[in-house]
């Protein structure tokens, strides 16, 4: 979210989905060992504002698998997270899912300043069932945005 809203939302949440699955034990002996307290099924480092926790794969945004990563690559470090598009279904999800309208919001942002493919959101959001709460979330993102 920070990364495709300039930072105007943070998020102090770091999810990594795993490629494979990995025993709990070893990722918990890898994350106190960097500092990483468990809490719950997230960690936590008592200098540390961020909140990490680890999802078991596929990768997926609601009912559907992701099937494209996007990537930003720093020198030799290369970055995978969720394209534009799927970052904006997977805020929709909380909103259509849990009715969390934060989620709407940061959803919007991400309209604001990505290119986000309308199409293959409202298709996936019909897929979810979900037609009038896409709706919602439509009217919101077209509001002084003229990609959406």
């Amino acid at each position: 979210m920070s990364i495709y809203t300039k930072n105007r939302y943070r998020s102090f949440d770091l999810d990594f989905v795993l490629r494979s699955p990995v025993p709990r034990k070893k990722i918990k002996g890898t994350m106190e060992g960097l500092g990483f307290l468990p809490d719950g099924r997230h960690f936590r480092h008592p200098a540390n504002p961020y909140i990490v926790d680890f999802l078991l794969p596929p990768l997926s945004v609601g009912e559907e698998p992701v099937r494209e990563v996007s990537e930003i690559r720093s020198g030799e470090m290369t970055l995978r997270l969720l394209s534009p598009t799927d970052c904006v279904k997977d805020r929709l999800a909380a909103y259509y899912h849990w009715n969390d309208r934060s989620s709407l919001e940061q959803a919007v942002l991400v309209c604001r300043d990505q290119d986000v493919d309308m199409r293959e959101v409202r298709r996936w959001s019909l897929n979810e069932d979900k037609r009038p709460e896409f709706e919602v979330f439509k009217a919101l993102a077209a509001k002084g945005n003229d990609r959406a």
